[in-house]
Order: structure tokens, then C-alpha cells, then sequence
């Protein structure tokens, strides 16, 4: 195994580029500024939380509306960095919660190539793959419109539950 000053090495040869830096901070942008839309234009279906920003793994906010919140859930709209695919994520405000949902939802179709709960969530699915940003209005139209669809799906699931929190 290689130790830190090796990974070190590589990092600071990475930021020495620049490169790395102005991705980073394009991609923290757009989804500040996509969550600002979102909080707009569908504020009367869903509350929109502040931007979470990770350790460059993942760029993400929470949204969620009564029927969530009643029943201890939330959604997560993801910038998945490492796959660089935006995903929705369906969550529970504690372990136990989540995994009272995992059971339900490990056999649905949200979750059919896992064994196991995801690390952070209940279910994760890809929303954008391959999103292209060099048309940051068409984009967000993209993720706007799939993330509407998806969540209704979703939520639909989660009426076919009949669980106490």
C-alpha cells in the first residue's frame, strides 16, 4: 500500500494544473444555482434545503414535502462526482428508518442490482448520466423534468408502504 506522501504528490501535482479547481468550483456553482432554480420553480410541490458539498465525492440538497416528512423522508438530488451522473436519493432521517424502507424497497425495481442498503440511502438512481454542460439552460430543463417524473415514481412506491415510524 502507498502512504499518504505518495497521494500527497499526485494531488499537489493536480492542483498545480489548475484544472481540478475550476471544475470543482463550476460544478459547486451550477448546482447552487440549479437548487435555486428547483426551490423556484417547484416550490409548491417541495421544500428545497442548502447545498451540501462533501468531500469531492458528492455535490448535493435535500428536498422534501408533507408526505415525506411525515412518514421520516427526504430526497437528495445528487452530483454523483466519481460517475459524474446526477442521481436521486431517497433517504430516511435515521438508520432504523432506512432500513425499515430497505426492506420494502430491496425488492422493487429502484433496487434490483443491489444486495446490500446503499451506504447513505435507501435508493439511488441515476437521473442524468452523461450530463453535458456546455448547455447549463437545457441541462437543468433535463434535470428538472426527469426529477419531477422520478420523485412522483418514487413517491407512488412509497404509498404501497405501510410502515410506523
Amino acid at each position: 500500500m502507498k502512504d499518504l506522501n505518495h497521494y500527497v504528490d499526485i494531488y499537489k501535482e493536480q492542483l498545480d494544473k489548475g484544472d481540478i479547481q475550476e471544475a470543482y468550483v463550476g460544478l459547486v456553482k451550477y448546482v447552487t444555482r440549479l437548487g435555486t432554480t428547483l426551490s423556484k420553480s417547484l416550490s409548491e410541490h417541495y421544500s428545497f434545503g442548502s447545498l451540501l458539498q462533501g468531500y469531492m465525492d458528492y455535490t448535493y440538497f435535500y428536498y422534501t414535502n408533507d408526505f415525506l416528512k411525515k412518514r421520516k423522508l427526504k430526497m437528495g438530488l445528487v452530483l454523483n462526482h466519481s460517475k459524474m451522473q446526477f442521481e436521486i436519493w431517497l433517504l430516511g432521517q435515521t438508520i432504523p428508518i432506512q432500513e425499515r424502507y430497505w426492506e420494502y424497497f430491496k425488492s422493487t425495481k429502484w433496487n434490483k442490482h443491489r444486495t446490500t442498503r446503499p451506504q447513505y440511502s435507501i435508493l439511488e438512481t441515476a437521473l442524468i448520466e452523461n450530463p453535458d454542460f456546455s448547455d447549463l439552460e437545457k441541462l437543468t430543463r433535463q434535470i428538472e423534468d426527469k426529477l419531477v417524473l422520478v420523485t412522483d415514481e418514487i413517491l407512488k412506491d412509497i404509498k404501497q408502504v405501510s410502515l410506523t415510524n
